[in-house]
């Protein structure tokens, strides 16, 4: 086994659980395997205090540095954390504020840190970087910061810059562009007839933006660009993942699959190789995102076997744990606030009066 050894190698799974507490299962796997990180849901969800003691659990199932605490907390539709959270409008409003847009973004994403740094989310999967191309697009539409490039680069840095700012890691969505497409990757495959130079010009523009920013993590699309790869999803693409994000747009974050339980993936590839193939494509970590246990159990030790096997190189597992590594001394190292003290000021903070404020100034651009 190379450096990353099979303990590290669970670093490469950011997975999830079915309930309310951590379940045994997930405390078995964090004995043999330093997990990289877990996703929230609603099912996860009862209670701000709930969650602050099961996040801080959570932190914990990561032996070696903590693991991460992660959730989709977009705004609009896309909301895991209800109601006494501030509920925030979609992102498409900012977009719509013009010569206020930045302004509101910079609140808005301070306001957003500061809540889910109250109950221990350390990693929020947002901005949505893409762009709003096609009014057909039934899985991003408002989601989207706009619909012009240089708008959602411009407002998708100010957020980037303002969550990390506060400590909280930011993460862009959906490389190498899911606004263009009439499909919904959580049931089929997606499909983006771009020619490359399109691509570069339009698609790319946010997220060279915020590489510029330094966003911590970028997460890969399931859709099929033909003119770059004609044979597989995004992110199971080398030509995708390794040569455009990696190699030509010279990001040195984090990269991350999107959830391969969704069905432009998982109808076609088994979850576990589908593990393999963008481990080895260029992604860092994956998603895997039901709930089911059992099925993260295999995907990790499948993870095991291919690196043991050379099906995933040594040097690209090595390279993986280093970056998710550096990842985690970057945002989760450092003194941060105990459970008992985020319990303590939780109701002070969240859906406080300057952040209903912010959400009803966003709320006038619907």
């Amino acid at each position: 086994m190379p450096l990353a050894t099979r303990r590290d190698i669970g670093q490469f799974l950011f997975g999830s659980m079915p309930g309310t507490t951590v379940p045994v299962e997930l405390r078995s796997l964090a004995r043999e395997f330093d997990l990289g990180g877990v996703i929230f849901f609603s099912r996860n969800i009862e209670a701000p205090e709930q969650v602050a003691e099961i996040a801080a659990d959570c932190e914990r199932l990561g032996r070696t540095t903590p693991a991460w605490v992660s959730v989709d907390q977009e705004g609009g539709r896309v909301a895991r954390l209800k109601e006494p959270f501030t509920r925030w409008p979609p992102m498409a409003t900012l977009g719509r504020a013009g010569a206020h847009g930045e302004a509101l973004a910079e609140r808005f994403a301070r306001a957003l840190a500061q809540e889910l740094e109250a109950v221990g989310i350390t990693l929020d999967y947002t901005p949505v970087l893409d762009i709003h191309t096609n009014p057909k697009n039934p899985v991003i539409g408002d989601r989207a910061l706009a619909d012009r490039a240089e708008d959602v680069a411009r407002l998708g840095r100010v957020i980037i810059r303002t969550l990390q700012g506060a400590g909280l890691a930011a993460c862009g969505k959906h490389f190498p562009g899911h606004g263009d497409t009439s499909t919904d990757s959580h049931h089929e495959l997606p499909v983006v007839e771009h020619a490359p130079d399109r691509l570069r010009a339009i698609e790319f523009e946010p997220f060279r933006a915020a590489i510029a920013e330094q966003v911590a993590f970028i997460m890969t699309a399931h859709v099929l660009v033909p003119s770059l790869d004609d044979g597989r999803p995004a992110t199971l693409s080398p030509n995708v993942v390794q040569a455009l994000l990696r190699d030509e747009l010279n990001y040195e974050g984090v990269i991350l699959s999107d959830d391969l339980e969704m069905k432009a993936v998982s109808a076609r590839y088994d979850v576990a190789e589908a593990a393999i193939a963008a481990i080895r494509a260029g992604c860092d970590g994956v998603l895997v995102c039901s709930g089911d246990l059992d099925l993260q159990g295999r995907t990790l030790e499948a993870l095991v076997r291919a690196v043991e096997s050379g099906s995933i190189p040594a040097a690209r597992a090595d390279d993986a744990f280093k970056r998710l590594k550096r990842a985690k001394e970057r945002f989760l190292l450092g003194e941060r606030p105990g459970t008992s003290a985020r319990l303590r000021d939780l109701r002070g903070v969240l859906g406080r009066e300057e952040h209903q404020i912010v959400a009803a100034e966003m709320a006038a651009y619907l």
